[in-house]
């Protein structure tokens, strides 16, 4: 039987999971918002990645067609979206019967009318969303069952009257929080056969539709592989679909770490620290790590690391969210945006408005000022990244410094105008330094969490602890 290695990073916004063999590959990542039940959090985490190692599995069995033909590399992809579409799915069924229930209790005086229009937003966002997951880059985008539901659902609800707008926006906000925390443990084979049957739907339209030019050529190339060659792909699944749904995946020991890692149900000798946790995960990406700067949604954390990847020093900012996860969630709310839009838009800025405030609150007064006073938006969201990055490289700083080579961790290091502000500074203080930033950069915790798991080995941090708030 093969061994398999768990790493948990129960964040405060988000909660990671990592499975890894026992050569240290990764065949398995989960993540989902972290819920006010930070057990389902953890659970709901664990099955991603158990999923996503099922797929990891799959492909392993067809590796040599991957490799060799596009429409099973193409179709493999599309199998992993679909599923996330048939997922997302029956939680969007539970949230709508949550939502009639919810406005059925209403006693509004146009509660009739709340009930008629509810049905009638619901018509509309189902297809909308069926057609981006299958048809777009919904899968894609990293984005929770709740983000993907409320920006259509709030869009939907602006454009009816006002007097539908607080009975609207009190249904979402009730309903929402029992279905993220129901506990759902979706069948492995059934969603894949679903997902075949979603696919040949699709890929039969695809077949009927022509190179008018316009669309990119990368779109016609990926149809032409697909269109007529899917059924061959789907036929070699087949041959393993029920070996792989069947086959256990045996957790021979798993380590917990995080901002709730003290919430999890795991034995003591299998909690570690997040901050030997991130650094351990980074060297194991990049073996010539020295300096690890992880931006969270709590704090943040400059750690410096030897030459294998155990912590030698480090600075955190452990008593105020300001310039983490949550800080940018915050400003996303003041302005109406989702945290995929932020990074866009300040990019987008023709300069940096400075911020003077550090706190969370005080900045979210000082922004509505700059709004009344006519400063553009984007401007004012160069600023706060711009703003947040410092007071990181301050943390960096008072740590030793950055030392080659530096990795950035955390879910922040997906924000690309957090980015930007990060090279540039980096670069103006330190000079020519490679700086490693990884797709899973915000898996790099709970990767160092399934490593110590698998080496079953002990390390503390530094005893003298380095913690304070940043200026």
């Amino acid at each position: 039987m093969n061994k398999y290695y768990l790493g948990i990073d129960l964040g405060s916004t988000t909660s990671k999971a990592v499975i890894i063999n026992d050569q240290d590959v990764i065949v398995g990542r989960g993540i989902t918002n972290t819920r006010a039940n930070y057990k389902v959090a953890a659970d709901i985490a664990r099955e991603e990645a158990i999923y996503d190692a099922r797929f990891t599995l799959l492909s392993n069995k067809i590796k040599q067609d991957m490799e060799a033909k596009p429409e099973f590399k193409k179709y493999m992809a599309d199998i992993r979206t679909v599923f996330q579409y048939q997922q997302f799915k029956r939680r969007m069924e539970s949230l709508e019967a949550m939502l009639k229930k919810t406005v059925s209790e209403f006693t509004y005086s146009n509660k009739d009318a709340i009930v008629k229009k509810l049905d009638e937003i619901l018509e509309i966002i189902r297809p909308q969303i069926r057609s981006e997951f299958i048809y777009g880059d919904l899968g894609s985008k990293n984005q929770f069952f709740r983000d993907i539901v409320s920006e259509k659902y709030n869009l939907e609800v602006g454009k009816i009257g006002r007097e539908f707008y607080e009975p609207f926006m009190l249904a979402f906000d009730k309903s929402i929080t029992p279905v993220e925390n129901e506990m759902v443990l979706f069948n492995f084979k059934e969603l894949v056969l679903e997902s075949m049957t979603v696919l040949e739907e699709k890929y039969k339209g695809l077949a009927d539709e022509q190179e008018d030019g316009s669309k990119e050529d990368w779109y016609y190339a990926e149809l032409n592989a697909v269109k007529d060659n899917y059924k061959n792909v789907e036929f070699s699944l087949r041959e393993h679909i029920e070996t792989i749904a069947g086959q256990e995946i045996h957790i021979a020991k798993m380590v917990g770490t995080g901002y709730g890692r003290a919430l999890l149900p795991f034995p003591e000798d299998c909690i570690k620290s997040e901050i030997l946790c991130h650094a351990y995960g980074a060297h194991a990406i990049f073996p010539n790590t020295r300096t690890v700067l992880d931006i969270g949604g709590q704090d943040t954390k400059a750690i410096q690391v030897d030459s294998h990847g155990l912590v030698t020093s480090f600075h955190m900012n452990d008593r105020c969210a300001a310039g983490c996860g949550r800080y940018l969630g915050y400003i996303a709310d003041e302005f109406g945006l989702s945290l995929n839009e932020l990074g866009p838009e300040a990019n987008s800025a023709t300069k940096e408005t400075t911020i003077c405030s550090t706190c969370t609150v005080f900045a979210g007064a000082e922004v509505k000022e700059l709004l009344h006073n006519g400063e553009e938006r984007p401007n004012i969201l160069a600023g706060l990244h711009k703003a947040i990055v410092q007071r990181a490289m301050s943390l960096i700083a008072r740590s030793g410094g950055v030392r080659n080579e530096f990795t950035f961790t955390g879910g922040v290091a997906r924000n690309q105008a957090v980015l930007k502000y990060v090279k540039q500074m980096v670069k103006d203080s330190y000079g020519e330094v490679t700086m490693n930033i990884h797709t899973d950069s915000i898996f790099m915790g709970a990767l160092g969490g399934a490593m110590f798991a698998r080496r079953n080995i002990s390390a503390d941090l530094p005893k003298t602890k380095t913690s304070q708030l940043a200026d």
